[in-house]
């Protein structure tokens, strides 16, 4: 301790703002992101994660919403009339136990867009109320699996799960049951310094986004003349769900969505037919009739304005992400998805640039501030 500190005993306790609090990714907010991004939540069973969410969001928010379902949401000047939504979804794919054989092997079906094709040769963990039960999907050697002129790829009905019993007695001795919930354990780390890896990025990093603007908002001293609502809402997985509830339940104004879009860069994917979009080349401005064109156009204004880079990506019929049920909600609302350019979607190895992660935090945050309450956003007015 200093002498001046020995002197004043408060001014050990004095918190100063510092360039790093200001900016997104500070390294507070990069040691959440580990921790979130490493814990488990699969849909339908996105507590956990909620709660570490909520710890991290608290200081920085007035109140807190949750649902039946588990979604929930920070809320920044609560009796405000006009609504402003920022969302993200908390939820991961996972696999279910679907069938545990006599020898104690165990079968799978989906809980969301799980790949089977990735699946051979994983370690996984199942959810047991007796806690974690671990287990590999097994495969056969490469030696004995060719049947006939072509080898039998992974597919839905013959990946299975070893957890090193040779009965089902075993097996559900273990706690082991059909309809445990199963996830990979494969954890965050950084690939040449600014690339950000884990299963579950896919879209635990848009609850983070939305959180960071919540923080940078304080951290600025920035006032908001509206209701902000950042919301972190589960089972879009399967359908949008949780999005579809806390929807009807807000009732905002204007919702602005982030997800996650494909890096069309690396092999095996077509850009005639995915769209020409890049890790790295700055956050991703979704064109789609879900897409409210004036709150579109905003973004692309702010992004001008703000030197921020973005990419275009045009969507047929809908955006497969909770836009969808933001803008069909109630008499409709003002929607807009702001997407992060992700490598390797629905693997245990997404892949992101820090880049864009800033550059779509500071694009909401900009976007905000560029909003007025009352703006209906009305192709009339």
């Amino acid at each position: 301790m200093s002498k001046s500190s020995d002197k004043n005993p408060k001014a050990a306790k004095v918190t100063r703002t510092t360039k790093r609090d200001t900016a997104p990714l500070s390294p507070d907010a990069m040691t959440f992101l580990e921790r979130y991004l490493n814990n488990a939540s699969p849909t339908g069973y996105e507590w956990e994660g909620q709660k570490l969410w909520m710890e991290y969001l608290r200081p920085y928010v007035d109140e807190f919403i949750t649902d039946t379902y588990g979604t929930a949401v920070g809320v920044i000047n609560p009796g405000a009339e006009y609504k402003v939504v920022i969302e993200g979804h908390a939820d991961e794919i996972s696999w279910y136990v679907n069938y545990i054989t006599d020898n104690g092997l165990i079968y799978v079906i989906r809980n969301g867009g799980s790949d089977h094709q990735i699946a051979p040769s994983k370690r996984v963990n199942i959810h047991t109320d007796n806690g974690i039960v671990h287990g590999v999907f097994g495969w056969p050697a490469i030696h004995t699996r060719r049947q006939g002129p072509k080898e039998k790829p992974p597919e839905l009905d013959n990946i299975f799960i070893d957890v090193g019993c040779s009965t089902k007695d075993e097996v559900e001795a273990l706690g082991v049951h059909v309809g445990c919930v199963i996830t990979y354990p494969d954890e965050f780390f950084v690939l040449n310094g600014d690339k950000l890896v884990c299963r579950a990025i896919d879209n635990r990093i848009g609850g983070f986004m939305i959180a960071e603007v919540a923080r940078l908002l304080k951290a600025r001293k920035q006032k908001l003349d509206f209701g902000l609502y950042i919301v972190n809402a589960v089972q879009e997985e399967v359908g949008l769900r949780g999005a579809e509830m806390i929807a009807e339940r807000l009732d905002p104004n204007v919702a602005i969505v982030t997800d996650v879009s494909h890096d069309t860069s690396t092999p095996m994917i077509e850009p005639k037919r995915e769209g020409a979009n890049k890790i790295g080349d700055g956050p991703v401005i979704c064109y789609a009739p879900a897409i409210q064109n004036k709150l579109r156009e905003r973004l692309i204004k702010v992004a001008t304005e703000q030197k921020i880079p973005f990419q275009r990506l045009p969507r047929s019929r809908a955006t497969g992400t909770d836009t969808d049920a933001f803008a069909y909600s109630n008499s409709g609302v003002a929607s807009a998805l702001i997407s992060l350019p992700l490598r390797y979607m629905h693997t245990t190895v997404e892949m992101v640039h820090k880049q864009d992660v800033e550059n779509v935090i500071e694009l909401i945050y900009h976007t905000l501030l560029d909003i007025k309450p009352g703006e209906t956003f009305s192709y009339f007015d």
